[in-house]
């Protein structure tokens, strides 16, 4: 098989010549599930575990999509620098950084127009979708649903900071060719969204078969349940590839204000405008955002993802002068080792 089918190009050739021996190839993950890897290599597809060294030695996880160094045809033992990478914060008190999806170059955020629609949960998604690198494309599906699709769509559009958005019924099938519209052979997409928006449904119809198990959302609050279960990588008959992630139903913010900015465009640019250049946008003289008709709610949403930031901010800061404070010691212990001998 060409590696170029599974999007190998220049920049991780360039990146791979680092590892190159005899004993050590280039592979892509193709499924990640915890411990358990596959990969896709010139000479098909394997298992393979993680390799001591990377294990003990490095944060960088291997994640489905990851271009990785294989050895002795097994084993991982290093992770290409990405090119682009869906994160969010992993769950719980650990502050770091989990990556659900690498090297995509379009990213569609699947919300489902039913009792579960959110725009508040929606904007979430649309920030860590920019954050990530690759190209947004908000898909509303199960249309088929919703009464007032045009102004749902408009909505949506109005806070999609200038990314597409596409409504489909996965279900029924149509709308499906506006999603291929933005991919081309060799290319990576990946879906995200909540449990219960029909995404396996969705990438069945894109590869042409029934690959996903797909299960019915509940009939009082349609919340959905856990249908995928591991991140997976599939191969579409037009030659782009696919990842398929869980419903995530806890998305903690792992971004940058950069990212805060490109996807609340509208309230960045108004802000530009302000008297203060630290303006809060709460009642301030003189604040250009407060006066110009800006949804209240979305407003809101704004200050909040700020504060969610400025918190992960000092988490970060705190945890980089943790590990300065260990690696100073490690040098003292080993100094004073030196010393003694």
């Amino acid at each position: 098989m060409s590696l170029e089918k599974f999007g190998w190009n220049s920049y991780f050739e360039n990146e791979f010549a680092r590892y190159a021996g005899d004993d050590v190839e280039p592979a892509r993950i193709a499924l990640a599930d915890r411990e358990r890897f596959v990969v896709w290599t010139d000479s098909g597809e394997r298992d393979a575990s993680v390799a001591g060294r990377l294990r003990y030695e490095s944060d960088d996880w291997p994640a489905v999509g990851d271009w990785v160094a294989l050895e002795a045809g097994a084993r991982i033992s290093a992770v290409l620098p990405r090119q682009s990478a869906f994160s969010r914060k992993e769950a719980g008190a650990i502050t770091r950084e989990q990556v659900i999806a690498a090297n995509i170059d379009v990213l569609f955020v699947v919300a489902g127009l039913d009792g579960d629609f959110n725009l508040r949960r929606l904007e979430r998604y649309l920030l860590l979708a920019w954050e990530s690198g690759a190209k947004p494309v908000v898909v509303l599906n199960k249309a088929d649903l919703c009464a007032n699709i045009a102004q749902v769509a408009a909505d949506v559009q109005a806070l999609a900071s200038g990314a597409p958005v596409v409504a489909i019924s996965a279900l029924e099938g149509w709308g499906v060719p506006e999603i291929e519209a933005h991919l081309r052979a060799g290319q990576t997409a990946a879906l995200t969204g909540s449990s219960g928006a029909g995404k396996s449904t969705l990438v069945n119809r894109l590869l042409g078969h029934e690959r996903q198990q797909v299960q019915e959302v509940r009939a009082d609050d349609s919340r959905g349940r856990h249908t995928t279960v591991r991140r997976e990588l599939f191969l579409a008959p037009a030659g782009w590839l696919l990842v398929d992630t869980p419903g995530l139903r806890e998305l903690q913010l792992w971004a940058t204000s950069a990212s805060i900015e490109a996807a609340f465009d509208d309230i960045a640019s108004l802000a530009t405008q302000c008297r203060f250049r630290d303006c809060r946008h709460q009642g301030e003289p003189g604040c250009a955002v407060a006066t110009s008709g800006i949804d209240e709610s979305r407003l809101a949403s704004y200050a909040k993802l700020q504060r969610e930031l400025a918190h992960l901010d000092r988490k970060l800061d705190q945890r980089a002068a943790q590990q300065e404070k260990r690696r100073i010691k490690k040098i003292h212990r080993e100094m004073r080792g030196k010393y003694r001998s």
